[in-house]
């Protein structure tokens, strides 16, 4: 057992497949499934991962899809620092400021 109810979970869905979707779509979106990706508070007494769950999200939607992740977590970042852009705030309101003065 990977999850127990009311642990918060993420799971996926396949909303279209590709032959389901849109002949106005561009092609290579059309070439591929609409899927969806939902966190939430797991409705289920256990499942494991592959399972197909339900689920409540933060705001109370319920949603139904696979079970593939547990304590789901943030892993994006803005990259890395760019030295250049640190200044910028200051040189803007130096520039401002020197407007103000004419």
């Amino acid at each position: 057992m990977d999850a127990k109810k009311g642990t918060w979970v993420r799971i996926h869905n396949i909303v279209l497949k590709s032959e389901e979707r849109s002949p106005h779509l561009p092609e290579d979106t059309r070439k591929v499934p609409l899927e969806m990706w939902v966190k939430g508070f797991l409705l289920n007494d256990e499942a494991n991962i592959g399972d197909m769950v339900e689920v409540e999200t933060y705001i109370g939607r319920r949603e139904k899809g696979k079970l593939v992740e547990v304590n789901p977590y943030y892993t994006h970042s803005f990259g890395k620092c760019v030295p250049e852009l640190l200044y910028i705030g200051r040189q803007l309101r130096g520039i401002i400021s020197k407007e103000g003065d004419r």
